[in-house]
Parts: C-alpha cells; structure tokens; sequence
C-alpha cells in the first residue's frame, strides 16, 4: 500500500495523525511504521473503541435497569464430591485423551513482574526441594496424563498424544520459547507443543484517537487473556502463515481443548474428569469453579445475570446479594468462584469470530507513555491518559448454547501465584505449601501415614493425581525428599 493510500485510510478513519512525523522519518522508521499500519485493522480498532464506551456508559446509566443477577440453575452444575460421578467422568474423559480428541491451551503471556522478576511467569521456581519451574510441573503433568490414558485404555505406548497450545505475548515469547529448547522441552515431543502469540491493540485517548509510543511507533498493549480467542485464528508464526491454532486442531481432529492459566500450581492439565464431565453434559463450554471461601472474598463468580451465564465480579454484587444462602443447602446462592480453567469444544471455539464483534471489551484508564503530537516530545504522564482495551477470558459465557459448571475443592484444583515473596496469600511460599500439602494427601489416601514435618514432593511423573501409589500403603514415611519414581518412596519411610 502506498503512503497515500495509507494516508487517506487512517484519514478516513479520524486517525491521520499518525502519519504526522512522515515526513522528519528515515527509511528505517518508514518501513517500520508502514508495516504496523498496514497490519493493523483501524476500523476495528475504532468499532471496538465505540461499542467499549457505550456499554460502558450503559452501565453505569442509573436509568437503565441492570439485569439482574441470580444463582446457577441446578441442572447447569455439579460438583466432584459425588465419587461415584467422578469417577464415571474420569473414565469418559481418559476415552477422549485416549481417541487423541483433546488438546489444551495455556494462557502464558504474563511475566513474572510482581514476583520480582521479569521472567515469563511459567518460568518461576516456587521454590519446591525439586526446583522445577511451573511449565515443567505441567509438562509434567501432561506426559504423566498421556501414559495413564494408554495404560487404562489399553493403548500402545507412546500412541498417545496431548498437544499443547501455549499462549505467549510479544515480550515472553523469545524467552518462553528458548526456555522450552535449553530444557528439551521437559520431555515432551516439540512438534506437539505449539507457540503462538496473544493479540495487541492500540493504545487510545481518552477521545479514542491512537497514541503513538514514538514517532515511528503506535503504543501498543495486550488485548487481555480474551485476546485468546482471536489469537487462535492468527499465523502461530510469521515462517508459518498459513497455520493456526485452530487450523492445527482441525488437522490433529481435536474434539475438545481445556485451557488455563499459567500461574496456578495445582491446575490438573486435561483434567479427564472435567472433560468426561463437559463431554457428558454435551456442553460446549464449562467453567471449573472452586466454592468461596467466604461473602465478602473479593472474586468474581459464574452466575445468570439475567437469561445469561456470566462472571459477575466482586464489585457489581451487592452485601445483600452477596450474603444471601441457598434455603435448602445453607450455602451461598453465589459461590462459584471464577478460576480462569475452562473446557471448549473445537465447534465452539470456530464459532466465536461470528460474536465477536458484539463483544464489548473493558476499558483500563492508564497512564500511557507517548508521543506529544505538537512539539514531537516523549511525555511520561503523572496521571491517567488514555486507555488500554481488555477483553476476559470468560467474556463469552453469555454467547454459549450449552454451558456448565464443575464445582472442585480449591485445595485440589487452586492456588494462584499472583504476589510477591512474603505477602502471605497467592505467593511463593503458599504455592509451594499447597502442593506439598496435596503431595502429603495422596500418600495418605494411598494408606501411608507421613509423619510430622516430613516433606515428600511426588513428581507428576511419578503421579497425575494420587494414582499409582498402591504400593505405599501401610507405611510410615519418616524422611523428606523427592519422589521421582514410585520405587524410590521406599528409601523415605
């Protein structure tokens, strides 16, 4: 395109601007900023801005009459306490993973900044005795998972497979990437663990005009983890345009994708109960949900928000709404905690670029370095500026046709890694503490008894989840250490 057909585009568009310092550019910077401009869609950019303002406006209108928010319909929700459920549902979900119908997708775009570092966050060691890094603990988990599908489900070893789809973001990518090479890829086999990159849009005034970072540069932020949807249609690579996330999953004949985020130390990757849960609702898409701790715990939750499943946060919920009880159970009517851990058909996850454009995304009013477009100056705001444009995760709930929710015990299924060192809640050390803690329980399920202070890490490898420990039963295990293999259990009681 040349620069007058660009001009007149972003002319059209009300976003000139951007082409204000052409003429004081040198090549380089030329190219550089030509070839953002043409990848970028501005009258997207533009529907996106205009459809974020007015809903948001629309909510806070005291004249509109907010929809209003109700509890799950018990048809639409489960729990795993019922063992025998559970266990109907593990074996439906190990059949999937078995026919090779299931893949996973991680949110992993993150870095590690809070924790003091500045490392993709799936890199961090939360400091178990085996140092292993939160990507090897799932990758882990994945191969463990492949091998308990072919031995249950009587197939050949190495037959199965569990491809992995790992969402990085510009910044995490060259190192998430490296990463996996310098470790070998913690086992798995490369070609069945694809990088792709979550989304960007622009950064907008207040006005919803675009902001540049530099001359030759528009600033540019993360489209939110709901980025994920349409990061599953773009090239996993620029060497590859031709193949997508969810072109791969089409040829592979995936079925169904559990996807969630990096940061939780006790996510059961491919969960076969989730799934074989999902599959037997025959929904399309499913949240797990761990129960709130309390009224007042400051967590979004799934819930109707009129005819709609929705996560309906923290701050929309009234003390009223908040307090209230199911008469029959005593429990919260709103108790769904939200997670982030959700399981899609493949169907679904095509079906998404049709309503994506009703989606409304969240503004973030930031303060956003930029470009004075008078005096050409770099200006590194005091106060807010401008806006970052988000879309969640969950912001497709209200769009499904069949969805659920599986209620699990937050001690088996989360605990998140958001603060740093020493905060005392969602930090290295509690992350740390509630997976040895999980460690402690399956030898105890298994029959053994782990006496006070003794601390035995299981490595996936050894066990998915608490399966395969026949053999501890009846022992006492007296010394700490590191289980890699069932046998060496032996060497601790």
């Amino acid at each position: 395109m040349s620069i007058d057909q660009l001009q007149q585009r972003y002319d059209k568009a009300g976003q000139g601007h951007l082409l204000k310092f052409w003429d004081t550019l040198s090549e380089e910077e030329r190219v550089q900023l030509t070839k953002q401009l043409e990848a970028l869609d501005v009258e997207r950019v533009n529907r996106i801005y205009q459809k974020a303002v007015s809903a948001e406006k629309e909510a806070s209108d005291p004249n509109v009459p907010a929809e209003p928010v109700g509890p799950l319909p018990k048809d639409a929700t489960d729990s795993v306490n019922d063992a025998d459920k559970a266990k109907d549902w593990r074996r439906v979900g190990l059949a999937a993973i078995a026919r090779g119908q299931v893949g996973v997708l991680l949110m992993a775009g993150g870095q590690g900044t809070r924790l003091g570092s500045s490392a993709p966050k799936g890199c961090y060691d939360i400091g178990l005795p085996s140092h292993k890094s939160l990507f090897q603990y799932q990758a882990e988990r994945i191969a463990r998972l492949q091998e308990v599908a072919e031995l249950e489900e009587g197939k050949p070893a190495g037959s199965v497979i569990i491809p992995w789809y790992i969402m990085t973001s510009g910044p995490t990518r060259p190192e998430t990437e490296k990463f996996f090479k310098t470790n070998e890829f913690f086992g798995l086999k490369p070609e069945n663990v694809i990088f792709f990159e979550q989304g960007t849009l622009p950064c907008l005034t207040m006005e919803g005009k675009i902001l540049l970072e530099a001359p030759s540069r528009i600033a540019v932020a993360p489209d939110g983890n709901g980025g994920l949807y349409a990061a599953t249609r773009s090239p996993v690579s620029p060497s590859d345009p031709k193949t997508t996330v969810l072109s791969d999953l089409a040829k592979r004949n995936i079925l169904y994708v559990h996807a969630y985020c990096v940061d939780n130390c006790l996510v059961r990757v491919a969960d076969p109960v989730f799934l074989g849960y999902s599959i037997s609702k025959q929904a399309d898409c499913t949240a797990k949900v761990v129960p709130k701790t309390d009224p007042t715990e400051s967590v979004g939750v799934v819930a109707r928000r009129g005819s709609k499943f929705s996560v309906v946060e923290y701050s929309e919920i009234t003390k009223e709404e908040a307090e209230r009880r199911n008469p029959e159970t005593g429990e919260l009517a709103l108790r769904a905690g939200n997670i982030a851990n959700h399981f899609y058909t493949t169907d679904f996850l095509n079906r998404v670029e049709a309503f994506e454009d009703e989606l409304a995304f969240h503004i973030a009013r930031k303060k956003i370095p930029h470009t004075n477009l008078e005096t050409g100056e770099f200006v590194k705001p005091s106060k807010a500026n401008g806006m970052k444009l988000e879309l969640f995760v969950f912001d497709v709930f209200p769009f499904t046709e069949h969805f659920s929710v599986l209620e699990v015990e937050r001690r088996e299924d989360f605990s998140p890694l958001k603060n740093a060192p020493g905060t005392g809640s969602d930090d290295p050390e509690t992350s740390r503490r509630d997976l040895l803690a999980q460690h402690k329980r399956f030898l105890e399920n298994a029959g053994a008894k782990v006496a006070e202070g003794v601390e035995i890490e299981i490595s996936p490898l050894a066990s998915y989840a608490g399966e395969g420990l026949e053999s501890a039963k009846g022992k006492t295990f007296t010394k700490s250490g590191i289980v890699n293999q069932v046998e060496e259990l032996d060497a601790l009681a």
